[in-house]
């Protein structure tokens, strides 16, 4: 009798550590599944009617509370489990059973509880993720008061080390999780490098400003709105731009923006009576027909910028710094080129692109933006503390350096091919 009722014991127990390391699997899986779900996927899913996918967004909203109770179940049911299993091999084979216990129940759970779960989870995350959603809104529920217990408990012992929490942060921002998957995709094959470079672009532009993208002062073409409206006619006839900048006396002296259609316009509708002509065209005051300067400010985040531009149904403004001096121009056609690349047209002169020459270097104008020469050769220099190469150059060297002067620095070689009075006008770079 006494040995029919160890044998009734051992089965029980046997039964109770089997279904104990079923359950431990369950929450290994679990929360490998529901975290490594991508979110975006379960809630296409969830709007085409996926009550499993919504269940499944609805539970890992709050991830510090779904980690704590799967967690807090995991550690429940795998120290049950231990202690079963010692003291059943403690009974079979004595104080041995210690060690044989703790080699056992180690490869049970490493290989049943959490390597087998796990991998499957994390093969199919969505789906795993849809199907546990039920079991784990439960077990959330019913842990709830524990888990916030534990979550404060936690908070004050981080706070006497000075580790401020935040229950509010993401712990995967969507803008970074998006730019690291085109960045892995890319790597991998499955994403082009356009098609990386136009999303990631459009990413960026709350983080760039007007500033780093803009036409330098030194390069805006104006017209002085004291000559003759025909002289007048004449340079914007010969720009290669539709807008144009007019001063009075002084460059920094924007008094209005002249688009050339306006002026055709009205030197047209001048100059039909051949007899008033050359009295009409005395007369006439090219600002009746320019447009009021825009001005904005240079720290402007480049996605405000092209909302105001949308907003005011214009595509010209003129950049100004703190103390409202001319600091450059900017056009919408600019902020649609940090995500499109480069925009050219049949007027289009200047070449600011890359030339690559035999020997392996590469021929750069000295104002091209760094972020255009990382996008064009794939590679990664620094643009935090100049926008362009020539600035980088100067920045790095702590001089304006003469042509045929060489630098190496952050693994490329640098070398001044041209400069016009204090500006790099050509540079050639390797990389090392």
């Amino acid at each position: 009798m006494e040995h029919f009722d160890f044998d009734t014991s051992f089965w029980i127990t046997f039964g109770a550590i089997f279904v104990l390391l079923i359950l431990s699997g369950f929450f290994s899986g679990s929360e490998t599944a529901l975290t490594a779900a991508s979110r975006s996927k379960l809630q296409a899913q969830a709007d085409k009617g996926s009550l499993g996918a919504a269940r499944a967004l609805k539970v890992t909203n709050d991830n510090e509370r779904l980690i704590g109770s799967v967690l807090l179940g995991n550690n429940l049911v795998n120290i049950l489990a231990t202690s079963l299993i010692t003291a059943l091999f403690t009974k079979m084979v004595g104080e041995n059973g210690i060690v044989l216990a703790t080699l056992v129940m180690t490869f049970l759970v490493l290989v049943f509880a959490e390597v087998l779960p796990k991998t499957y989870a994390i093969t199919n995350a969505e789906s795993a993720a849809i199907r546990v959603s039920r079991p784990i809104s439960l077990v959330v529920f019913v842990f709830a008061p524990v888990v916030s217990f534990v979550r404060l408990l936690v908070r004050g012992v981080l706070g006497l080390f000075g580790i401020a929490t935040d229950p509010d942060t993401n712990i995967l921002a969507v803008r970074e999780e998006i730019a690291g998957a085109l960045t892995l995709g890319h790597q991998e094959g499955l994403v082009e490098k356009e098609d990386r470079d136009r999303i990631l672009g459009a990413l960026d532009l709350g983080d760039r400003t007007v500033e780093e993208i803009m036409l330098h002062r030194s390069g805006i073409e104006m017209i002085d709105v004291s000559l003759p409206a025909e002289e007048i006619l004449s340079q914007c006839l010969e720009s290669a731009h539709t807008r144009l900048p007019l001063y009075r006396g002084n460059p920094e002296n924007i008094v209005g923006v002249i688009h050339a259609k306006d002026l055709a316009r009205a030197m047209v509708k001048l100059t039909r009576d051949s007899a008033a002509r050359s009295e009409d065209l005395a007369k006439f005051q090219v600002l009746d027909v320019a447009m009021e300067p825009y001005f904005v400010p240079e720290t402007t985040p480049l996605d405000d910028q092209m909302r105001q531009f949308l907003k005011r149904h214009t595509h010209f403004a003129l950049v100004v710094d703190e103390y409202g001096a001319l600091q450059g121009l900017i056009t919408l056609e600019d902020i649609l080129e940090e995500i499109v690349g480069e925009i050219t047209d049949e007027f289009d002169t200047s070449d600011q692109g890359v030339t690559a020459a035999k020997d392996g270097h590469v021929v750069v104008d000295g104002s091209m933006t760094i972020r255009d020469l990382n996008r064009a050769q794939d590679w990664s220099l620094p643009d935090d503390e100049a926008n362009t190469l020539a600035g980088l150059v100067i920045h790095e060297a702590q001089m304006i350096p003469a042509e045929g002067q060489v630098f190496v620095f952050h693994g490329f070689r640098f070398e001044v091919a041209t400069r016009r009075e204090n500006r790099i006008t050509q540079l050639k770079i390797y990389k090392l």
